[in-house]
């Protein structure tokens, strides 16, 4: 189930997110959700993505500078 993205800067383009037990889903403004996962993405990534959507902050920025990786 997905959770709404907290975005405590007030200008991410994230709006909800899931986390599952080796990915993150993760579901944009646009209405597209992407699911990073270990295999793709790493598992360092998508912990420190998990981390980020339930802080609430800086995930959007995170994706743009480390993730390249959509839709695995």
């Amino acid at each position: 189930m997905m959770e709404k993205y907290r975005n405590s800067s007030g200008n991410s383009g994230i709006s909800a997110y899931e986390i599952g037990p080796d990915y993150i889903k993760i579901r944009f403004s646009s209405g597209e959700t992407y699911q990073y996962s270990y295999k793709k993405a790493g598992q360092k990534h998508v912990e420190n993505m998990k981390r980020l959507a339930i802080k609430g902050t800086k995930l959007n920025t995170y994706l743009n500078t480390y993730v390249k990786f959509k839709n695995d």
